[in-house]
């Protein structure tokens, strides 16, 4: 599934392709992965995409102009006050959401174009272009979004952690007992960051997954924030990870997977040390880490230990 640094890529490159282009039309096919199909029917003719950017894992196409059929309904009936359907003033935020799901990809084409495979919405562009989405899986999510409908949204997620300082990153991170694998993962606490790039990070800052965030000392929060950020700017700077279908706005592939120092390398030896990379499963992921570079906590190592006794009285009742 995109992360951070894969959905930073397409939306760089949108906000090239697509800002300040008006939508004209909208056709829609496969709709079960939309929160409110009827609403971006309504609302998306006639609005301007104003930028792309980037949140968490998600793309926002800020929206603006247009008020589109339903407040343009409400103004006819309510005279001058231009109330939108939401109850949102005239003026506030708007945006289209997207998330990618695991094969999802948004890309513009010519409208004479050939629709491809999965292709569930068509964005008529004002220069005769369209902006397509499609979605193999449909395991993504689409949603228009206005004013405090769209604010109660991102206040879901945490702090982006490429931004984060410091103090944040600490306090956010050795403020819990989880282990510092799920809290990475918990998009409420760092937006953006999944699999791959936790477990690349944590290698990176010699810090077991299985650890529990408030183990941390103020120093190792620190280095694991700069590990983790450093990483995540270096996979932006190569188009993200390709690990099955990915590519970017412009159909290419990621190339950090090239890069990787842990994540799918299980069994095979550790970059730095020559120890044999392991899996385990924390917060229900699969985690790859050294077992010599990145020590477990006190609990993890009688977990192995356990394990590898099993593992031994299975092997010679054989």
């Amino acid at each position: 599934m995109p992360e951070l640094p894969e959905v930073e890529t397409v939306a760089r490159g949108l906000q090239i392709a697509v800002a300040g282009r008006r939508i004209v039309s909208v056709t829609l096919r496969k709709t079960d992965f939309m929160d409110d199909p009827s609403a971006i029917e309504r609302e998306l003719p006639g609005k301007k995409i104003e930028r792309v950017e980037r949140y968490g894992k998600f793309m926002l196409l800020q929206l603006t102009g247009g008020e589109g059929k339903a407040a343009e309904r409400h103004r006819v009936e309510r005279g001058k006050k231009k109330i939108l359907e939401e109850g949102e003033a005239e003026g506030s935020p708007r945006a289209l959401l997207v998330h990618l799901g695991m094969t999802g990809n948004m890309t513009t084409h010519f409208a004479e174009q050939p629709l491809g495979k999965h292709t569930h919405v068509m964005l008529g562009l004002d220069d005769g272009r369209e902006l397509r989405y499609t979605d193999a899986r449909r395991f993504g999510r689409m949603a228009y979004l206005a004013g405090e409908t769209l604010a109660a949204e991102l206040r879901r997620f945490g702090a982006d952690p490429l931004l984060a300082s410091a103090e944040e990153f600490a306090e956010l991170i050795r403020g819990s007992k989880a282990r510092i694998k799920a809290l990475l993962l918990d998009q409420s606490v760092v937006r953006g960051v999944g699999n791959i790039y936790a477990d690349e990070s944590l290698w990176s800052a010699r810090i077991h997954p299985a650890r529990s965030g408030a183990s941390l000392s103020l120093k190792e929060a620190e280095m694991l924030r700069k590990m983790l950020q450093k990483i995540l700017r270096k996979a932006i700077e190569l188009r993200g990870s390709t690990i099955s279908d990915f590519v970017d706005g412009d159909g290419l592939a990621g190339e950090y997977q090239q890069h990787h120092k842990v994540y799918g390398r299980d069994g095979q030896k550790c970059l730095r040390c020559g120890a044999k990379i392991k899996c385990m499963l924390v917060a229900g992921r699969s985690s790859h880490y050294c077992a010599v570079c990145q020590r477990a906590p006190r609990v993890a190592r009688r977990k192995e230990k356990k394990t590898k006794r099993t593992r031994r009285v299975g092997t010679s009742k054989k």
